[in-house]
């Protein structure tokens, strides 16, 4: 449901267009890792992803279970929460696990949270926390890098401006763009596995930011 109504929405607040690379979409089973840069960028990937017929697990926030609509629809869905900081933690990968031995891809922000910047403007990936690796490492799982930009036109900045963009971008319609690469193994210790799937998520960003013709595509 989550992603056939993200495939709804997003057009009504921009214009979003899909490219893949050869190999791509995931195969079933794949951890799908995508940059998170704005609490619009989630909707902006799911209904990517559907277009190509994916419909992932999502490990997101635990926050976001309490909201009381979306709460009940992430749990009946078998989204996973996230429980940052807390012994709850492992659970998620557990479940996450679980799901990709099931055949089901799992889309995870490895970033762990949103940047701290207010402006709207495009920038790589910021580091990756170590539990994709850790989930790459115990299943085995191929990984397939998602590179979105676009979504800080939509929403970014403080609640203020946020709920601006939020009402404007229907009127405003900015562009949208996700790449999808192709998938691929990592391999070494949890550090190297970690700069591997940060490599390729920056390289698939940057991709969907020349899309947009933003300048931070073009940065090293």
């Amino acid at each position: 449901m989550l992603s056939s109504l993200a495939d709804v929405l997003v057009p009504a607040v921009g214009r979003l267009t899909v490219t893949a690379d050869d190999g791509a979409p995931p195969m079933p089973g794949s951890i799908i890792a995508a940059n998170h840069t704005s609490l619009a960028d989630p909707a902006v990937v799911l209904a990517a992803l559907h277009r190509l017929g994916i419909q992932p697990v999502v490990m997101a926030a635990a926050g976001l279970w309490r909201i009381p609509l979306l709460g009940r629809a992430l749990a009946r869905e078998g989204h996973i929460p996230v429980h940052r900081k807390d012994e709850r933690a492992a659970r998620a990968l557990d479940l996450a696990a679980a799901a990709l031995e099931k055949g089901r891809p799992v889309l995870i922000y490895a970033e762990g949270g949103l940047p701290l910047r207010k402006d709207a403007a495009e920038a790589a990936p910021e580091p990756f926390r170590s539990g994709l690796s850790r989930l790459a490492e115990r299943t085995g799982a191929p990984l397939v890098p998602v590179g979105q930009a676009g979504a800080r036109r939509v929403t970014s900045g403080n609640t203020a401006k946020q709920l601006a963009g939020l009402a404007t971008a229907p009127l405003r319609r900015p562009g949208l763009h996700v790449h999808i690469g192709a998938p691929l193994t990592l391999t070494g210790n949890h550090a190297a596995r970690t700069t591997q799937a940060h490599r390729a998520v920056t390289a698939a960003w940057r991709t969907a930011a020349a899309r947009l013709h933003e300048p931070a595509a073009l940065a090293a």
